[in-house]
Protein backbone atom coordinates (compact mmCIF):
# COMPACT_ATOMS: atom_id res chain seq x y z
CA UNK A 1 0.00 0.00 0.00
CA UNK A 2 1.20 3.68 -1.33
CA UNK A 3 1.80 6.45 1.39
CA UNK A 4 -0.89 8.80 1.73
CA UNK A 5 -1.35 12.60 3.03
CA UNK A 6 -4.26 13.58 5.04
CA UNK A 7 -5.25 17.18 5.64
CA UNK A 8 -7.35 18.11 9.06
CA UNK A 9 -8.48 20.80 10.69
CA UNK A 10 -7.89 21.72 13.82
CA UNK A 11 -10.28 23.27 16.55
CA UNK A 12 -8.72 26.62 16.20
CA UNK A 13 -9.11 26.56 12.21
CA UNK A 14 -5.97 25.66 11.44
CA UNK A 15 -4.59 22.87 9.33
CA UNK A 16 -2.15 20.30 9.09
CA UNK A 17 -0.90 17.42 7.12
CA UNK A 18 0.59 14.19 7.90
CA UNK A 19 2.20 11.83 5.63
CA UNK A 20 1.19 8.32 6.15
CA UNK A 21 3.48 5.03 5.39
CA UNK A 22 1.39 2.17 3.73
CA UNK A 23 1.20 0.84 6.56
CA UNK A 24 -1.09 3.20 8.57
CA UNK A 25 1.78 4.91 10.80
CA UNK A 26 2.63 8.79 10.63
CA UNK A 27 5.93 9.31 9.53
CA UNK A 28 5.83 13.02 9.33
CA UNK A 29 3.48 15.75 10.56
CA UNK A 30 3.61 19.73 9.80
CA UNK A 31 3.36 22.44 11.06
CA UNK A 32 0.00 24.52 11.54
CA UNK A 33 -1.07 26.37 8.62
CA UNK A 34 -3.74 29.50 8.11
CA UNK A 35 -5.14 27.86 5.45
CA UNK A 36 -6.21 24.89 3.71
CA UNK A 37 -4.20 26.36 0.58
CA UNK A 38 -1.29 26.91 2.80
CA UNK A 39 -1.05 23.12 4.28
CA UNK A 40 -1.65 21.66 0.01
CA UNK A 41 1.73 23.81 -0.60
CA UNK A 42 3.32 22.40 2.51
CA UNK A 43 2.33 19.05 0.62
CA UNK A 44 3.76 19.40 -2.45
CA UNK A 45 6.43 21.16 -0.87
CA UNK A 46 7.57 17.92 0.98
CA UNK A 47 6.98 16.11 -2.04
CA UNK A 48 9.35 18.00 -3.51
CA UNK A 49 11.94 18.29 -0.97
CA UNK A 50 11.51 14.32 0.48
CA UNK A 51 14.15 12.47 -1.63
CA UNK A 52 17.08 15.48 -0.84
CA UNK A 53 18.81 13.91 2.23
CA UNK A 54 20.43 17.35 2.92
CA UNK A 55 16.96 18.76 3.54
CA UNK A 56 16.69 16.78 6.95
CA UNK A 57 18.06 17.73 10.02
CA UNK A 58 18.82 15.39 12.55
CA UNK A 59 18.11 15.89 16.37
CA UNK A 60 17.72 14.78 19.60
CA UNK A 61 15.23 15.40 22.42
CA UNK A 62 15.50 16.08 25.63
CA UNK A 63 14.91 12.56 26.56
CA UNK A 64 17.62 11.68 23.95
CA UNK A 65 15.23 10.19 21.69
CA UNK A 66 16.24 10.77 17.80
CA UNK A 67 14.06 12.74 15.87
CA UNK A 68 14.50 14.56 12.25
CA UNK A 69 12.68 17.76 10.59
CA UNK A 70 12.33 17.80 6.54
CA UNK A 71 12.98 21.30 5.71
CA UNK A 72 12.01 23.61 2.33
CA UNK A 73 15.31 24.84 0.09
CA UNK A 74 14.90 28.27 1.92
CA UNK A 75 15.39 26.68 5.41
CA UNK A 76 11.87 26.41 6.97
CA UNK A 77 10.32 23.33 8.14
CA UNK A 78 7.81 21.32 6.65
CA UNK A 79 7.30 18.59 8.91
CA UNK A 80 8.64 16.47 12.06
CA UNK A 81 9.02 13.62 12.92
CA UNK A 82 8.34 11.46 16.10
CA UNK A 83 10.47 10.36 18.60
CA UNK A 84 12.87 7.39 17.98
CA UNK A 85 14.02 5.18 20.51
CA UNK A 86 17.56 5.13 18.56
CA UNK A 87 19.26 6.84 15.89
CA UNK A 88 19.37 3.85 13.20
CA UNK A 89 15.25 4.01 14.30
CA UNK A 90 15.65 7.83 12.78
CA UNK A 91 17.63 7.36 9.49
CA UNK A 92 14.47 3.92 8.84
CA UNK A 93 11.97 6.93 9.22
CA UNK A 94 13.70 8.96 6.79
CA UNK A 95 14.01 6.32 4.00
CA UNK A 96 10.69 5.75 4.52
CA UNK A 97 9.38 9.82 4.20
CA UNK A 98 11.64 9.57 1.03
CA UNK A 99 10.18 6.70 -0.31
CA UNK A 100 6.91 7.43 0.33
CA UNK A 101 6.25 11.02 0.00
CA UNK A 102 6.57 11.90 -3.76
CA UNK A 103 3.98 9.67 -4.61
CA UNK A 104 1.68 9.54 -1.67
CA UNK A 105 -1.49 10.01 -2.01
CA UNK A 106 -4.03 12.78 -0.90
CA UNK A 107 -7.09 12.28 1.33
CA UNK A 108 -8.44 15.69 2.34
CA UNK A 109 -10.28 15.46 5.62
CA UNK A 110 -10.68 19.09 6.27
CA UNK A 111 -13.60 21.12 4.83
Amino acid sequence: MAGKFEIKESTGGKFRFNLKAGNGQIILSSESYETKQGAEKGIESVRKNATDDNRYERKTAKNDEAFFVLKAGNGEPLGRSETYSSVSAMENGIESVKKNAPDAEFSNTAS
